[in-house]
């Protein structure tokens, strides 16, 4: 089981006051989110607080640079520091900010980890918008909740995006981005820069659970990766309770299932939540609806099937396989005794299989006869003996001896070098565990890499939270039944909203 240890992070140093005489009510969101039971309900280590200097931009000005740029960096420090020594505790760190600066801290602690074990640490990056101004693109910064992933990635004054010397906290390669709307300011720099994006309909179209896995894939080559989730990636008809709501997101159903195929894997670090304005949200009900939703979504994490969190080793250079097979791919997983190492016996067995939960004929569904013979339990798996047969890895002809291949059990299904993203969830009719050849892929996944999505599909998410479908998280037993819950209907806007200036 892995321990949840819940840290507050209220600070709203990186946005801009909604008016000239008002402070940004983000800071005020962990308190909300505890007022509705979460640790309780996440059965949770409280880990504290991390206290931001005083809120005061004083007579900054645009063209002066990131506004509280000094008290941003002393914070993201500090916040560094917490998070690390949750990471070493054993624990799952779930950071409730504050506004999107936190990933500032975050994106600090996950660089130091990453030079600790000598591997790079990836991110995800959850939001209705890219974040990514910076001196390159725009005219002036200022924020810096819309600037964070243009920091954290290199850009921008060297006092946020260059603590410590590190710079950047994470590779543009190793950054994939989810949510952001289809015609995002600052999509077509995401290409330039190798930014692998996800936008809404793509998404959609795609299924969230099947968007997990493909996010998954994407940071294969990472040691582990962190959650970054700005609940602004919710439309504005069900979440209207942020600083710049912006029509087109998801509903509150697809964040749930996303966030479960995110962290249902050891090599998921931790998740930040950031943005939720409680002065939005004069009745409380959008936090209970987001506490709902965390709480479902974290489930995985809790399981007592869960693995305690891994990082990958360095990836070894990779060597002809054996029986005839073809070599594996320089961008192939690493060898999966690496990824099982540490594991006792029957721990092996089971990340062997990846299929907990499955029937003997969905174990089996599309191998012949030969290979079905293969895909049983080898009759001389003992205390010393460990035969790694994959029936999903096709370098292996039926029939031929066993052999440690570079397939990998993957958190929402079960993927393997020579395939793509496991059908989980799949919305679109596909088998819930589908076997995609590799030569395959790019008919079964949209070509988003510039910002434009395959499907564009619209509605406000009113229409979106009532019809969308509810997708299986699989395949751990802490999904429960699979089925998740409906999201609730969306409740009014408030009426005295006034939009922050965040980007």
């Amino acid at each position: 089981m892995r321990r949840i240890a819940v840290l507050d992070a209220p600070t709203n140093l990186g946005l801009r006051p909604p008016t000239p005489t008002s402070v940004p009510g983000c800071a005020k969101a962990p308190g909300a989110l505890r007022d509705h039971d979460l640790l309780a309900r996440l059965r949770a280590r409280d880990a504290g607080c991390v206290t931001p200097a005083r809120y005061d931009p004083g007579d900054w000005r645009p063209g002066d640079g990131v506004c509280h740029a000094r008290e941003i960096a002393d914070y993201s420090l500090a916040l560094a520091e917490r998070i690390g020594s949750i990471i070493d505790r054993g624990e799952f760190p779930v950071v409730l900010g504050g506004d999107c600066s936190v990933l500032l801290g975050s994106a600090l602690a996950m660089h130091r980890l990453g030079e600790a074990v000598g591997g790079r640490i990836g991110l995800v990056f959850v939001d209705g918008h890219s974040d990514f101004r910076h001196p390159g693109n725009a005219s002036y910064v200022g924020a810096a909740a819309g600037e964070d992933l243009a920091l954290v990635t290199g850009r921008g004054q060297a006092d946020l995006a260059a603590l410590e010397g590190r710079r950047p906290y994470f590779r543009d390669i190793d950054v994939v981005v989810l949510g952001i709307r289809a015609q995002d300011e600052y999509r077509l720099d995401l290409q330039a820069a190798g930014i692998t994006t996800r936008p809404v309909p793509a998404l959609r179209a795609e299924g969230a659970a099947r968007t997990a896995q493909w996010a998954h894939e994407q940071l294969a080559d990472c040691a582990g990766y962190w959650v970054h989730i700005d609940v602004d990636v919710l439309d504005p008809a069900v979440m209207p309770a942020v600083d710049a709501p912006d029509p087109g997101g998801i509903a509150f159903a697809e964040l749930e299932i996303l966030l479960a195929g995110l962290v249902d894997t050891p090599h998921c670090l931790g998740v930040e939540l950031t943005v939720f304005d409680p002065d939005y949200d004069p009745d409380g009900s959008y936090a209970a609806e987001i506490v709902n939703t965390v709480v479902a979504g974290l489930a995985p994490v809790s399981a007592p099937e869960a693995v305690p969190p891994r990082l990958l080793s360095a990836r070894p250079t990779p060597s002809p396989r054996r029986g005839g097979g073809r070599a594996p791919a320089a961008t192939e997983r690493p060898d999966r005794s690496q990824r099982l190492d540490g594991l006792d016996r029957a721990e092996r067995r089971e990340q062997r299989d990846g299929l907990d939960g499955l029937d003997r004929g969905e174990r089996f569904d599309g191998l012949d006869d030969a290979e079905r013979l293969d895909a049983m339990p080898s009759a001389t798996d003992g205390e010393e003996s460990f035969v790694d047969v994959s029936p999903w890895d096709p370098s292996v002809d039926a029939g031929s001896p066993a052999e440690v291949g570079s397939s990998d059990v993957g958190s929402a299904g079960v993927a393997s070098s020579g395939f793509g993203p496991a059908g989980v969830g799949s919305s679109d009719g596909r088998p819930l565990l589908g076997v995609v050849p590799r030569d395959n892929v790019a008919e079964t996944e949209p070509a988003v890499t510039n910002g434009q999505a395959r499907s564009e599909q619209s509605g406000v998410a009113a229409d979106i939270a009532a019809t969308v479908e509810r997708e299986p998280v699989g395949p751990p037993a802490s999904a429960g039944p699979g089925l998740l819950r409906r999201a609730s209907l969306p409740a009014q806007n408030p009426t005295d909203h006034h939009k922050a200036d965040t980007a």
